[in-house]
C-alpha cells in the first residue's frame, strides 16, 4: 500500500546528512563541554562553533543564543524572562494572539494567575494578525508582546517585520514563535525587529528535544530549569552535543535550499487546495496566499474530523486535524475558533503538512482518496442526511 507522510508541521523526518553528522559527533565528541579535560574542551569547542554558526544563520551573535529542548522551553523561557523583566520596570501587561501554541498560551494563563495582565489580539478570519490590532493593545504597561512566525494548524504567515517595528517604536519587547516558519521563510532577527525568537529542531527535519532561543542583548533570562551553570548560567543542563550539531546541520541545509523547496512545493500545495475544494461544502482555513508553502487545512462539513485520519492511515495518509499537541483532546482547535469556525465545523478539520519528498502522484492519491473518505462519512451521518433532505441548512 501507497504510504504518504503529510504531517510534517507535526515532526518531520531527520534527514540523513543529519543522522550522520549526530553520529560522527555520538562517536567521536562524547564528552561534557563543561569538564576541563581535553575530551570535555573538544567538546565545547563544537559547541561554541555550532552556537555562533546558528547564530549567524538568523542574523543573531552567538552570545544571544541560548540551547534549549525544544519550541516549548524557548516559549517559556522567552515569555516569563521578557514578563520578569518588565514587571521590575513596573510593567505587567502582555498582548498576544488567540491562535498562539498552547506552549505560548499555557505559559501566559500561568502568568495571569501571578497578576499579570493578559489580551489576546483577534485575528479574523483570514488567520493573519493586523498590525494595526496589536499596536492598539499596547499600553504603557506593556512588557511584552509575542505573536508566532507562521501558525502551526493553518500555517497563514503573520506580518512580523511590522509589528516588531511597532514595538521598537513603542520600547517593548517583542517575541516571535518561530518553531513553524524556519526552512520556509529567510529569518533575520535584526531585519524583522525581532527581540526573542524560539525554535525547534525537529520541524525541519533536525533532531526532536533541540531547539533554541535568541535573545537580544540587553534582555535578560530569567531560569526555567536549575542546576548548573550551562548556557551562560541561564539553563541549567548537560547541553546534548549531538542534538546540538544536528540542529546546526538542519539549519545549514533549510537555509541552503529554501528557495528551491518553497518551488517544488508551491505548485503541489495549490494543487491539493484546489482538488480538496471541488468537495462540496468544504472550506479552506486561512488566507490562500500568506501561508506556508507546504501547509493545506481544510474543514468538511458534516464529518468528524478523528474518523477522517482513521479511515485515511487505513489508505496511507498520514495526517492530523490540528496540533499534535493537542491530539489527545475533544475540544474542537482554539485556532479554528479564533478564525470564526463553529464547533460543527471545526470538528471537521483536516492539516496536511507536506515536505519535498511528496510527488504530483501523491497528491492526485491524497485528492482522490479524501475526497472519497469525506463521501462515505457523509453518507453514514444522520445530520448530513437531514441537511441534503433540506431539515437543516448547509454551514459551509
Amino acid at each position: 500500500m501507497r504510504k504518504i507522510y503529510a504531517d510534517n508541521a507535526a515532526t518531520t523526518k531527520p534527514s540523513a546528512n543529519v543522522i550522520s553528522v549526530m553520529l560522527a559527533n555520538m562517536r567521536e565528541f562524547y564528552g561534557n563541554p563543561s569538564s576541563l579535560h581535553t575530551v570535555g574542551q573538544e567538546a565545547a569547542e563544537i559547541l561554541e562553533k555550532a552556537r555562533e554558526e546558528a547564530a549567524a544563520l538568523i542574523g543573531a551573535e552567538a552570545r544571544e543564543i541560548t540551547f534549549t529542548s525544544g519550541g516549548s522551553e524557548s516559549d517559556n523561557q522567552a515569555i516569563i524572562s521578557a514578563a520578569k523583566f518588565g514587571e521590575k520596570k513596573g510593567k505587567r501587561h502582555i498582548v498576544s494572539t488567540a491562535f498562539e501554541h498552547h506552549a505560548v498560551l499555557h505559559t501566559l494563563d500561568q502568568l495571569k494567575k501571578e497578576g499579570f495582565e493578559i489580551t489576546l489580539v483577534d485575528v479574523g478570519e483570514s488567520g493573519i494578525v493586523d498590525p494595526k490590532a496589536i499596536e492598539d493593545a499596547i499600553r504603557e504597561d506593556t512588557a511584552l508582546v509575542s505573536v508566532m512566525y507562521a501558525n502551526n494548524e493553518i500555517g497563514t504567515v503573520q506580518p512580523i517585520k511590522e509589528i516588531g517595528q511597532i514595538c521598537r517604536e513603542k520600547k517593548v519587547i517583542f517575541h516571535t514563535d518561530a518553531v513553524q516558519a524556519f526552512g520556509h521563510i529567510e529569518i533575520d532577527v535584526k531585519r524583522d525587529n525581532i527581540d526573542m525568537l524560539s525554535l525547534s529542531a525537529h520541524k525541519f527535519h533536525g533532531p526532536k528535544g533541540v531547539g533554541l532561543l535568541y535573545a537580544k542583548r540587553g534582555i535578560p533570562l530569567q531560569n526555567i530549569i536549575h542546576g548548573g551553570a550551562q548556557e551562560r548560567g541561564k539553563r541549567a543542563g548537560t547541553e546534548n552535543l549531538a542534538g546540538i550539531v544536528g540542529m546546526l546541520q538542519a539549519m545549514k541545509d533549510s537555509a541552503e535550499k529554501i528557495d528551491e523547496h518553497r518551488d517544488v512545493l508551491l505548485p503541489k500545495r495549490d494543487r491539493l487546495i484546489e482538488g480538496l475544494s471541488e468537495i462540496p461544502h468544504s472550506s479552506l482555513n486561512g488566507d490562500l496566499e500568506k501561508r506556508l508553502p507546504g501547509n493545506v487545512s481544510m474543514c468538511f462539513e458534516g464529518i468528524e474530523g478523528e474518523s477522517l485520519l482513521l479511515l485515511l492511515d487505513d489508505r496511507g495518509i498520514e495526517a492530523s486535524s490540528g496540533s499534535a499537541c493537542t491530539s489527545g483532546s475533544l475540544d474542537p482547535s482554539h485556532v479554528l475558533l479564533a478564525i470564526g469556525r463553529i464547533h460543527e465545523i471545526a470538528h471537521g478539520s483536516l492539516r496536511l503538512s507536506i515536505d519535498e519528498s511528496i510527488t504530483d502522484e501523491d497528491i492526485e492519491y491524497m485528492i482522490k482518496n479524501i475526497r472519497e473518505v469525506v463521501e462515505y462519512l457523509r453518507s453514514i451521518s444522520p445530520l448530513w442526511g437531514e441537511k441534503v433532505r433540506g431539515e437543516r441548512e448547509f454551514i459551509l
